[in-house]
């Protein structure tokens, strides 16, 4: 009797637990629905998707939302486009090349650049990228997107590198062996065997890196400057959504004011991004799962 007792305190305990995050879910979208509703009754929702400018805290006011999701876009895809190959480099140099007591020294200390903090990257980018980059393009703004990209993609190099050597550590090692038996390099094994029977989780590794740079703020509001504007030229300042976010909540931008709900607009455009782009990985993983189960 004690014993189903516990139980049942355990289980409720456990269910309360996952509860939790449905919950705090449900109240971020609530506010952030009830926020943007409100924003939208006296910003046509037309204007804030096909207006190509943002300027809410001017006396001209431009609600379109497209030039901060450029800057997102293109800072993203610069960061990704600097930690995929890196970081799948890394991850079959661990997994094929490195000696095991190599592995297990370098993969933790590899690990410790997540956890530095980002406003660290953000000055990094600043005052070390931003001057080297000037030196071999010297019309290059003193804040860009490209200083800022490069410094995201050095930040989660770490979340594709890391899990994608665990997918490649997770492939049975009879399928490397056959590989070897039927004659293949090292070389052949690691690109034409590994990582395509590692595939699922590798791309779920380089979509949770790209889910991170998205939502990604300290780095872009230090180096990428605050100029809200449509393009893909990574030399200009450029500012991002989150950017944007930390510009006005810092600000001196009145409570309850049609520029103060911007950002509950900005921030529902953010959530809606993520949570697409979080459905896709869901399906690409299951498709890949299913080709190669």
């Amino acid at each position: 009797m004690r014993t189903r007792t516990q139980e049942k305190i355990i289980e409720t305990l456990l269910k309360l637990a996952a509860s939790i995050t449905i919950l705090t879910t449900i109240g971020i979208i609530g506010v952030l629905l009830y926020e943007t509703i409100a924003f939208f009754k006296e910003v046509s929702i037309v204007d804030f998707l096909t207006d190509t400018e943002w300027t809410p805290l001017f006396a001209q006011k431009h609600f379109g939302i497209l030039p901060l999701v450029s800057g997102t876009v293109l800072t993203t895809l610069i960061a990704i486009a600097v930690a995929l190959p890196i970081g799948l480099t890394i991850a079959v140099y661990l997994n094929m090349y490195a000696p095991k007591a190599f592995r297990k020294t370098f993969k933790p200390m590899l690990e410790v650049l997540a956890a530095v903090p980002t406003v660290v990257y953000g000055f990094f980018a600043l005052t070390v990228v931003t001057p080297f980059l000037q030196s071999i393009y010297p019309d290059l703004s003193g804040f860009n997107s490209l200083s800022a990209g490069i410094v995201m993609g050095i930040m989660i190099i770490p979340f594709v590198s890391s899990l994608s050597e665990d997918a490649l550590y997770a492939i049975p090692k009879t399928l490397k062996e056959a590989s070897f038996g039927m004659g293949a390099t090292r070389f052949q094994t690691s690109f034409k065997v590994m990582v395509p029977a590692a595939s699922s989780g590798i791309i779920v590794s380089v979509i949770l890196a790209i889910s991170r740079a998205i939502g990604e703020t300290m780095i872009v509001a230090i180096a990428a400057g605050q100029q809200p504007r449509l393009t893909f030229d990574p030399t200009v300042p450029i500012e991002t959504i989150t950017a944007y976010i930390v510009q006005v909540s810092m600000g001196d931008v009145p409570h309850g004011s049609l520029e103060y709900r911007t950002i509950f607009a900005a921030g529902i455009t953010l959530f809606i991004f993520t949570f697409l782009l979080n459905t896709v990985s869901f399906w690409i993983k299951k498709k890949y799962q299913e080709k190669y189960d």
